[in-house]
């Protein structure tokens, strides 16, 4: 072993990590317009064959997606509004997809949280360029009962656990040192305690009233398939313009 082993080159203890120096204007501009997307052969889709209701779509597409090898399939991006009608986004995890609606959690003390108690609606978004498909989705959003959102925090890793346990989320840190110290003693509760309560942890509900389904194609004659609740219970469907 060196004296250097897990440490940057030439880099001495204590010192700030070297980093690269960002782009001029002209060469983030010559970065940017030199990326390519869908560079991948692209799936066939027929919205005419699109079954009645958008959840086995949604199921079908993302069973595609991790054949396909996409990375993360279930990550996705949640819009909420404040108080104020300010919106909001951030990227999170899917936790199931039924009848019910599509599940996600937070802390109820979080900003989304706040947010959704406030505005009790939001939108979802799922991205998967290995297959150039696009997900949308918005409508009301409920909280499962605490019992339901417990069990969902308990089937989850250990560092689901942990991290929740440390709760505070969205609230101003003093320090990373701070961060380390709860976090460990988080670390060894959930570890000794796999069904610790964390009675903030809230199981969340998205009932779509509206779900779209694009399909990119490399000439941008996309495929945007729309599916609208109607008075009925039932769904409608629609082609988009791309």
């Amino acid at each position: 072993m060196t004296s250097h082993e897990g440490h940057a080159p030439h880099q001495h203890e204590g010192s700030a990590p070297h980093e690269a120096a960002a782009p001029t204007p002209a060469e983030f501009t010559e970065l940017l317009r030199a990326q390519r997307v869908w560079d991948v052969e692209l799936p066939e889709f027929d919205p005419a064959a699109a079954p009645g209701a958008p959840l086995l779509l949604f199921r079908r597409w993302f069973a595609e997606a991790v054949a396909a090898g996409q990375t993360e399939p279930h990550t996705m991006q949640l819009a909420t509004a404040d108080a104020a009608g300010c919106p909001d986004v951030r990227t999170l995890m899917l936790h199931g997809a039924d009848e019910a609606g599509w599940h996600f959690a937070s802390h109820a003390t979080s900003s989304k949280g706040r947010q959704l108690a406030a505005r009790p609606e939001a939108a979802l978004h799922f991205y998967w360029p290995a297959q150039a498909r696009q997900i949308r989705l918005r409508g009301p959003v409920t909280a499962a009962p605490s019992a339901e959102s417990q069990a969902d925090l308990h089937a989850r890793s250990t560092g689901a656990l942990a991290a929740a346990l440390v709760g505070r989320q969205s609230e101003l840190l003093v320090s990373q040192k701070e961060l380390a110290r709860e976090s460990a003693a988080a670390w060894e509760r959930a570890q000794a305690e796999p069904t610790a309560p964390v009675p903030t942890w809230t199981l969340y509900v998205l009932d779509p009233v509206e779900v779209e389904y694009f399909q990119g194609d490399a000439r941008r004659r996309h495929i945007r398939l729309r599916y609208r609740r109607d008075g009925n219970g039932g769904w409608t469907r629609e082609l988009l313009w791309p």
